[in-house]
């Protein structure tokens, strides 16, 4: 694996500290130190691998580490908050990784066997060690980046086999049940792509548990199961992210920026906004406004 391993990072030493495309749909990769607001952000469903480095993401109450040949697995939208951290040697951080596209996993499910059923319980993001044959796929689709002539006939097929291979491994039931109808996964992941569209929006649990066809306290054992937080946390986190992107974005006034978020009160956004960043909003806003123009200069 250590040959695969040297020839994706060289083939990803193109990234930038932030998310850099590659010109193939849905895989992109980073490099180096990346800013602590730009690492917690809701993030989308995805197969990420570390090549170099390290990082620690922590959903909810949950906190999760991961270093070289180890990959990440979410699969459903969740608001998370990460550091990354460089090699022993100083070499920087660098990663890629594949967004999940729901109409590939479900057709690639459609043409393999039925598993039996997960033993899990449902859950939606954990760490696992890669194989050759996953690295093996990741090197060939990263090549790519070098013939882009060849991506919209090979892309596909790489993409598949990449994915094959996390439903082939240890946390491949998360994708099956995200993309299989039904499941608590699957159900719950539908409520949290509402959360998500309606997040400034008053949501009562009581409505949310119907759209998942579930009692409210099962509604709630699931949702906790899958996303290391409460239905109205996962909200809240929504919210806050939002309203840190556009005070940062806009530099907008912080009571109008509260109500566009769903907050009556801005003294309780300010207090809770607190909590969750460490500084009042406007305060947080100037810090990470004046990191952006120091990495600009």
């Amino acid at each position: 694996m250590r040959q695969q391993l040297d020839e994706l990072r060289s083939l990803a030493a193109r990234a930038q500290n932030r998310p850099t495309e590659t010109g193939i749909p849905r895989v992109f990769m980073v490099q180096g130190s990346i800013p602590e607001h730009e690492l917690a952000a809701v993030y989308d469903p995805m197969v990420n691998l570390i090549l170099r480095g390290g990082k620690t993401l922590a959903v909810g109450d949950q906190t999760l580490d991961y270093d070289p040949a180890t990959y990440f697995v979410m699969s459903v939208d969740l608001p998370a908050a990460g550091t990354v951290r460089p090699a022993a040697d100083g070499s920087p951080y660098l990663a890629v990784a594949l967004t999940l596209d729901a109409g590939v996993l479900a057709e690639l499910l459609s043409s393999l066997p039925n598993p039996a059923a997960s033993p899990h319980g449902p859950r939606a993001f954990s760490v696992a060690a890669v194989t050759p044959e996953l690295l093996d796929a990741w090197v060939r689709m990263l090549r790519l980046m070098d013939h882009p002539g060849d991506i919209p006939a090979l892309a596909p097929a790489f993409e598949r086999e990449i994915l094959y291979r996390v439903l082939q491994g240890p946390m491949g039931w998360m994708l099956r049940d995200v993309a299989t109808p039904d499941t608590a996964l699957a159900r719950i992941h539908k409520v949290i792509r509402r959360i998500r569209r309606d997040f400034a929006l008053p949501l009562a649990v009581e409505d949310l548990a119907d759209d998942a066809a579930m009692s409210v306290s099962a509604f709630h054992r699931h949702f906790k199961a899958v996303t290391a937080l409460s239905p109205l946390q996962y909200q809240k986190q929504l919210r806050l992210l939002q309203a840190r992107k556009r005070l940062v974005a806009t530099g907008g006034n912080v009571t109008s920026v509260a109500h566009e978020v769903g907050y009556e009160s801005p003294t309780q956004f300010s207090r809770e906004y607190g909590r969750a960043f460490g500084l009042p909003p406007a305060k947080d806003a100037m810090r990470i406004m004046a990191g952006i123009q120091r990495r600009g200069s």
